[in-house]
């Protein structure tokens, strides 16, 4: 047997450690100069200098992001039911209400037009998802949020470092947030950055993340306990000098599969969109999980499902959405596979991964 190819790989070198080893010897580990130094530096790589406040997960980053953009009881948020809990949860949490409506089947990310039918006098906002490193359709949905009066956000989770007709995902939303999950295509070990497109969004999520207070003992508002520290962004502040030529990587390892694969349907790109590929996801239309199980057991070859549960059916969600029919969410959360793209693979990797899929589509011995 092969030796197993993994469906995702953290990439933590030398560099991180010692970047570690450095804020343990300072004695500053809680949220100080490092945590600055990230979010300053994460603003000029990725969001144009935008704002941008470092918090302690990427749900986090959500849920302060809603909270500082006004959204709470009472108010109601269009959202991808394909996609993770947390974005659905997000809205939740506020007290608000996550509306889950249909995706378009290319690229996985909301369908324009279902969101534009789910508005109502209660929408607060539109939180497209950039799934699996793809943009959503962010000029239809910057232009519906503009003619209809709403906000729009932003999870681009998955997405750092794509772009929309040269425009960064992260510069559309009031708030965009960005996971640093160990999975992510860059990390600080846990974490997640808001980005926002004001001054005055970027306080009160980082009041929110502190207790509610910028200066110490001074609470202007409740708030919680998100801060990330020292530790953690001296990692994301090296992962910002590789995560360029990963995306890269990335990309040439998306492009060999594209090349090459027969009998599934390979990943869409968008006229003038960006793929970071953090997955690379095809559509395995018949028994999408014997697929799955025959790579790992027969090819070594790890893979994912990114979601066999559509939010709309998850018991903590569902209470949200009685009676929701969703046909493309439905067929995309039966067919999805994702398939290792990620950069510390080999060229014989990719081939194994090649002759893996097309042996088991039927298109190759």
């Amino acid at each position: 047997m092969s030796e197993f190819i993994p469906p995702a790989q953290p990439m933590i070198g030398d560099e991180e450690r010692a970047a570690v080893d450095r804020v343990m010897r300072s004695g500053m580990v809680a949220q100080g100069p490092e945590v600055a130094a990230f979010e300053a530096e994460f603003s000029e790589h990725f969001v144009q200098g935008r704002p941008a406040v470092a918090v302690n997960s990427g749900t986090a980053g959500l849920h302060l992001g809603l909270l500082a953009a006004g959204v709470g009881a009472g108010d109601e948020v269009i959202v991808p039911s394909f996609t993770f809990a947390a974005t659905g949860n997000s809205v939740a949490l506020t007290g608000g209400t996550p509306v889950f409506v249909d995706i378009e089947p290319e690229t996985f990310t909301l369908d324009p037009e279902a969101v534009a039918a789910a508005i109502t006098p209660r929408t607060k906002g539109i939180l497209p998802v950039h799934l699996y490193g793809h943009p959503a359709r962010m000029r239809e949905l910057e232009k519906l949020a503009a003619e209809r009066g709403v906000a729009l956000y932003e999870d681009a989770a998955q997405a750092h470092g794509a772009s929309l007709d040269g425009r960064p995902v992260g510069t559309f939303g009031e708030f965009a947030m960005f996971s640093l999950y160990p999975t992510k295509n860059m990390t600080s070990g846990e974490g997640g950055m808001v980005t926002t497109a004001t001054d005055e969004v970027a306080r009160r999520v980082k009041l929110l993340r502190n207790q509610g207070m910028e200066r110490q003992y001074e609470n202007e508002v409740i708030g919680f306990n998100a801060r990330m520290t020292d530790i953690h962004a001296a990692i994301g502040r090296v992962q910002l000098t590789k995560v360029d030529a990963w995306t890269r990587t990335r990309q040439q390892n998306a492009a060999f599969l594209d090349a090459n694969l027969q009998g599934v349907v390979v990943p869409a790109v968008a006229d003038g969109a960006v793929h970071v590929y953090h997955q690379y996801t095809i559509r395995v239309p018949e028994d999408r999980d014997g697929f799955v199980k025959a790579l790992k057991e027969e090819h070594s070859v790890g893979a994912g499902v990114y979601y066999p549960i559509p939010n709309h059916r998850l018991p903590s969600l569902a209470p949200y959405a009685p009676g929701l029919d969703l046909p493309e969410t439905e067929r995309a959360a039966r067919e999805v596979v994702s398939l290792p793209v990620h950069p510390s693979l080999s060229q014989g990797d990719l081939e194994r991964i090649v002759t893996a899929v097309n042996a088991l589509a039927g298109a190759g011995s």
